[in-house]
C-alpha cells in the first residue's frame, strides 16, 4: 500500500492512468470485435483483415522515433496533448468508413496519433523513483486494465443484441467524447518533466541538432540493442495472429460475440489482479527473470490455442495470455513491452534520452516487423488456421532465448543501496 500510494501521489502518473482507463474503457468495448466488423459488416477477407492489421500496427510505431525526438527536445506535455488531440478525429473518420478500404485513412492517422507514446513512457519513468520504477508500471497497468473487466461483456452483449454495425458506430460516437475530456484533462493536470517550463519561457534552451541527437541514440550498448533485437522477434509473433485470434474462435472453436466477450474479461480481471505484484517482483528479484517467464508463457498461450476445443480451452489459453501481460515482460498484442521491460529500458537509458530510445525501438520494431500480418494471413489461407499460432509460437521462443543469453540486466541492489545511502546522508 505504501508503494501505490507514493506512485499515485505524482500527479502526471495519477492523470495518465484515469484518462487512459477512460480511452481503454471505451476502446475494449469494440476492440476485441475489430476483425469480425470487418469482416461481417465492411466485407474484408483474411487477406484483408491481415493487410489492415499490418497498417495499423506499423503505422503506430512508424511515427514513435519522431515522437521521441520531439519529446526529449521540446518536452512531454506538449506532445502528450498534441497527440491526444488527434485522437478525436479519428473515430470520426471510422465512422465515414463503407468498406474495408476506406477503413485506410483511420488507421493511418490513428497512427500518428501514436506519435505521444514515447513521451507518454518516458514521463512516467521520469516520475517514479529508481527502487520503485517494476512496482510503479505495475500499478500504472493495473489501473489502465481494470476497464477490461468490464468493456468486453458489455460490447459483446451490445454487438450481439444491437448487430456489429450499430454495436460499432454506437462506441465511435462515445470515443469522440471521451477523447475530447481526455485532451482537456490532460492539457490542464500534466506537467512537464524534463525541463521547468517556466524557466522555458524566459531563455532559449539549447538543443542539438536533430541529427546529432538521433545518431548520439543509435550508439547504446550492447544490451539495447538485444532488446530492440528481441522486442522486432516478439512483435513479429504477436502480429503474426493478431487479428486472426478472434476469426479463429469463431469460425474454428465456435465461440459468439458473448463468449468472446467474457474471455476478454476473464483475461482483464488477471492481468489487473496481478499487474502490480508482477512489477514489484520485477523490483525485487530483477527484471530479467520476470521478463524471461512473461515471454515464454505467451508462445505457451499461442499453442494452447491450436489446441482449444472450446469455451473453457480457449478461456485457459487466454488466460495465460493475460498472466504474460500481468508479469510485465510481453506487452499488449502488437507493443514492445510491458511494465518490467519498460523498466529495464529506464533503467539502462539516462533521462535526456529516454523518449527517443523508446521511439526508436518502436520505429525499428515497426518498420521490420511490418509484413508479420501477412505472413500469417498466408499460412491461414495455405497451410490452415492452426499454422499462423504454432509459427507466432516458435518466434516467440527463439525471441526469449536470445533475451536470457544475451542480455545482461544492470546491477540494480548494488545501484539502489548507493541511492539509499545518498538520501541518509
Amino acid at each position: 500500500m505504501d508503494v501505490i500510494k507514493d506512485v499515485f501521489s505524482s500527479r502526471n502518473i495519477l492523470t495518465i492512468a484515469i484518462t487512459t482507463s477512460m480511452i481503454t474503457l471505451c476502446d475494449m468495448g469494440w476492440r476485441p470485435f475489430w476483425a469480425l466488423y470487418l469482416n461481417e459488416v465492411l466485407g474484408a477477407s483474411v487477406w484483408a483483415i491481415s493487410f489492415l492489421s499490418m497498417l495499423s500496427q506499423s503505422e503506430r510505431l512508424l511515427f514513435q522515433l519522431p515522437g521521441g525526438v520531439l519529446a526529449d527536445r521540446f518536452g512531454r506535455r506538449k506532445i502528450i496533448v498534441y497527440g491526444t488531440a488527434l485522437r478525436i478525429f479519428t473515430p470520426i473518420l471510422f465512422l465515414w468508413a463503407t468498406d474495408w478500404v476506406t477503413v485506410i485513412p483511420a488507421l493511418v492517422l490513428n497512427g500518428v496519433t501514436s506519435i505521444y507514446m514515447p513521451a507518454f513512457n518516458a514521463i512516467i519513468a521520469d516520475s517514479l523513483p529508481d527502487d520503485e520504477r517494476g512496482a510503479g508500471y505495475g500499478a500504472y497497468r493495473m489501473i489502465t486494465s481494470t476497464p477490461q473487466i468490464f468493456s468486453p461483456v458489455v460490447g459483446g452483449f451490445l454487438f450481439e443484441r444491437m448487430g456489429p454495425a450499430q454495436g460499432f458506430r454506437l462506441f465511435m460516437y462515445l470515443s469522440i467524447i471521451v477523447n475530447a475530456i481526455v485532451t482537456y484533462a490532460r492539457h490542464r493536470i500534466i506537467t512537464e518533466t524534463l525541463f521547468d517550463e517556466e524557466e522555458m519561457k524566459k531563455k532559449s534552451r539549447i538543443r542539438p541538432p536533430i541529427k546529432e541527437q538521433v545518431k548520439d541514440t543509435m550508439t547504446l550498448g550492447r544490451t539495447v540493442w538485444i532488446m530492440v533485437l528481441v522486442a522486432v522477434l516478439s512483435a513479429f509473433a504477436a502480429r503474426m495472429v493478431y487479428d486472426l485470434v478472434a476469426l479463429y474462435a469463431r469460425d474454428v472453436i465456435g465461440l459468439s460475440y458473448a463468449q468472446l466477450g467474457i474471455v476478454t474479461t476473464v483475461g482483464g480481471i488477471i492481468t489487473t489482479v496481478l499487474a502490480m505484484p508482477g512489477g514489484m517482483l520485477s523490483d525485487r528479484i530483477g527484471r530479467k527473470p520476470v521478463i524471461s517467464l512473461s515471454r515464454v508463457l505467451t508462445p505457451i498461450s499461442m499453442f494452447g490455442v491450436t489446441l482449444s476445443k472450446g469455451f473453457y480451452h480457449y478461456l485457459v489459453s487466454y488466460g495465460t495470455n493475460a498472466l504474460s501481460e500481468a508479469l510485465g515482460g510481453g506487452g499488449r498484442m502488437g507493443s514492445a513491452g510491458g511494465p518490467a521491460w519498460q523498466a529495464l529500458v529506464a533503467d539502462l537509458v539516462p533521462k535526456e534520452k529516454r523518449a527517443t530510445v523508446m521511439g526508436t525501438i518502436g520505429t525499428i520494431t515497426g518498420t521490420i516487423a511490418a509484413p508479420a500480418s501477412l505472413a500469417g494471413s498466408w499460412l491461414w489461407n495455405n497451410l490452415g488456421p492452426v499454422w499462423p499460432f504454432r509459427a507466432s509460437a516458435l518466434v516467440g521462443l527463439v525471441a526469449v532465448s536470445i533475451f536470457w543469453v544475451g542480455v545482461k540486466e544492470p546491477p540494480r541492489r548494488q545501484y539502489i543501496e548507493i541511492i539509499e545511502e545518498d538520501q541518509e546522508k
